[in-house]
């Protein structure tokens, strides 16, 4: 049965499973190292990017809007200076035309704006195709900048200018381009100081999520798996830190079983390699054919054992790894469990073994992996088989929603001490060492970690006949 000795640690293989550990750290700590960044450069970078951007969008956006509203105020532009242009031409067609340069030279002092008449042939580099048009369809037309309109007077050749509006002879409109440059400076310079103020008091939680992640990393690099990330206090890196964490629990229980399965194989092939050598030098000396049958058939059976070592140990690696996803299925409880007995029945020689389903309710039906759960209950049968005297007694019982398998024999029992010590692998009780009821330690421990893929548990206590009774309980229901 599963005891109490544990085999030696086997410190070369401990030191050869961190080795391989810190280098798969190490394959990453170089970026950590070489990009080290103070506190002060990620922030200046980092406020360079995102103000650099947000001025850059808001600029931008800024001449969008500009460019689709400046046909909305060229137009209530020209509705409102059309009035005061059809008053000047009317003054100039008052007067010959030959004195129209005098006349606009005197209308000129009475306005707070710049009036003049030029040629209209030398226009056509001053205004677009589409400004020309309208001005020679007798519509006012405004220059790119919106600051100069032309309007042809009458059918003449001549055309009147209004403007600069923001000329030197109106002081108001003359600084307002300057004030309103001085404010948007002083504005975006306040916009400037507030996001770098709040980018600080963010970036610092930041920063120190990060020197908390390089650092556990380095630990871990160094080949300390206890090192762990310290809470982050950014909700950024809260989920990174956890992961982190999980990761460094993770590779520190494969390191762990690593070792386990390393120095409890090296220990369990030293027994049947030891005999088999035994077995071959015998074979080689003696020349009588019953005993050269009876050393060939040890040298099977040790090969066998071999080769069961190996599956098992292959089955408990696998659900240690990486417990696969159980897939439940709904059975006929009752009728599930005799067969599952039947099945190995042979096993129990003369033993007697029989199976109580009456404490169960009538056809329950009960979710369980039909992959995985047989091996569980087969692992205690034979488990039974190698410990029961005479008679080994299989039952079930529903208590809730809670569906329980008892296995009980009449053989020796198990200590109080060691029920929960039998189901660590590579385990066994002194009295188990012999050939005949060895084992290796490992089908208990795979029958716990079924009943943990159904959310149960596998447990070990007195039984009525004597021995020892095992008990698998999960959810009939799940």
């Amino acid at each position: 049965m599963t005891g109490t000795e544990s085999p030696k640690k086997d410190k070369a293989e401990g030191t050869n499973s961190q080795g391989l550990a810190r280098s798969l750290f190490r394959v990453s700590l170089p970026r950590w190292r070489g990009g080290r960044y103070s506190l002060s450069k990620l922030f200046f970078n980092f406020y360079l990017l995102a103000m650099g951007s947000f001025v850059a969008i808001a600029f931008t956006a800024d001449f969008v809007i500009s460019t689709a509203q400046r046909g909305i105020t060229d137009d209530y532009a020209r509705r409102f200076m059309r009035g005061t242009i059809t008053l000047i031409e009317d003054e100039l067609f008052r007067v010959p035309r030959s004195t129209w340069e005098r006349k606009i030279k005197d209308l000129d002092e009475k306005f707070s704006y710049k009036l003049g008449i030029v040629e209209r042939m030398s226009l056509d580099r001053r205004l677009t195709p589409v400004q020309v048009d309208k001005l020679d369809a007798g519509d006012i037309a405004i220059d790119h900048d919106g600051d100069i309109m032309y309007h042809r007077l009458g059918t003449s050749s001549q055309v009147l200018v209004v403007g600069p509006l923001a000329s030197s002879r109106n002081p108001e409109l003359a600084e307002r381009l300057p004030l309103e440059l001085r404010l948007r400076l002083l504005t975006w310079s306040l916009i400037g100081l507030i996001f770098g103020i709040a980018l600080w008091f963010w970036v610092r939680p930041v920063w120190r999520d990060l020197e908390a992640l390089r650092q556990t990393a380095r630990d871990l690099g160094d080949g300390d798996f206890e090192a762990r990330s310290p809470q982050a206090r950014s909700q950024l890196f809260a989920p990174l830190s956890d992961t982190m964490n999980s990761m460094a629990e993770r590779v520190q229980q494969l390191l762990a079983t690593h070792r386990e399965l390393s120095c409890g194989i090296s220990h369990e092939l030293r027994t049947p390699i030891a005999r088999m050598r035994f077995a071959l030098e015998m074979f080689t000396e003696t020349d009588e054919a019953s005993e050269r049958q009876r050393l060939w058939s040890m040298m099977e059976a040790d090969l066998d054992e071999l080769d069961h070592l190996i599956d098992t140990s292959l089955t408990y690696a696998r659900f240690e790894r990486e417990a696969p996803a159980p897939h439940f299925s709904s059975v006929n409880f009752a009728e599930w469990l005799r067969d599952e007995v039947d099945a190995v029945r042979l096993l129990g020689r003369e033993l007697k073994i029989s199976v109580n389903t009456e404490d169960l309710p009538a056809e329950l039906d009960v979710d369980l992996d039909r992959k995985a759960m047989p091996y569980a209950l087969r692992n205690l049968l034979r488990n039974a088989f190698k410990y029961a005297a005479k008679e080994i007694c299989v039952s079930a019982e529903l208590t809730g929603n809670a569906i329980l398998i008892h296995v009980d024999d009449d053989g020796i029992g198990i200590p109080p001490a060691e029920r929960e010590h039998v189901f660590s692998a590579f385990t066994r009780l002194d009295r188990s060492r012999d050939r005949s009821t060895g084992g290796y330690g490992l089908g208990l421990a795979i029958t716990r970690r079924v009943l943990e893929l159904h959310g149960g548990t596998a447990t070990a206590e007195a039984s009525p006949l004597g021995g020892a009774r095992f008990t698998l309980s999960w959810k009939a229901h799940q």
